[in-house]
């Protein structure tokens, strides 16, 4: 349904452009914005695990990304009882050469068609393993994300993940959900004294 393309990963650096985010260099740039709060750990838990090849320093992301990732992952727990894999999370520019030197589907580390990867925005999400009906489930929910303009995702095949930039906006979008009451409202009842005014 998401296919990798040019247009997206244009999508994913105007947001990356649109919020200021620097492309993380290295590891001492990595940690200082871990150590500012700017990147958050993703924890798991119940919901959800991590790839045992991801590296732990960098199972981080940034603040609205991890809560996209508890969301999404409570969700597929609540229907299927079992955890989301979380492949990749942030990456630096060093780590996206060395993964383009072995990966030609990987994106580039530096233009407009850079890893989204490299501003913390991103995770992979493993696919490889979903029944028919958990891909399905995966792709309703990223479609409607997708539409509010919350998420950007691609199904990649060659590692068969689910990569998802999540936008700056689905912090406010979340706190709104948090906020507005969603219960129906009590519907009016008509008695035998009502009459048109």
């Amino acid at each position: 349904m998401f296919r990798p393309s040019h247009e997206s990963l244009l999508v994913q650096n105007a947001e990356v452009d649109r919020l200021e985010l620097p492309r993380i260099q290295d590891d001492d740039e990595l940690e200082a914005l871990k150590a500012s709060g700017a990147l958050q750990p993703i924890i798991a838990g119940e919901t959800l695990r991590f790839d045992p090849r991801l590296d732990p320093s960098r199972r981080y992301c940034r603040p609205w990304t991890r809560d996209f990732v508890q969301d999404i992952a409570q969700a597929y727990y609540h229907r299927f009882h079992e955890q989301i894999q979380v492949n990749s999370a942030v990456r630096t520019v060093k780590v996206q050469k060395k993964l383009r030197r072995h990966n030609r589907n990987a994106a580039p580390s530096e233009g407009d068609t850079a890893s989204s990867h490299l501003a913390g925005l991103t995770v992979d999400l493993q696919r490889r393993g979903m029944t028919p009906e958990q891909i399905h489930w995966m792709e309703h929910y990223l479609f409607y994300m997708k539409a509010l303009g919350l998420v950007e995702p691609e199904e990649e095949r060659h590692q068969w993940v689910f990569h998802i930039m999540v936008s700056g906006r689905y912090a406010d979008w979340r706190e709104m959900q948090d906020i507005i009451p969603m219960e129906r409202p009590e519907p009016a009842t008509v008695t035998a004294d009502s009459h048109a005014e």
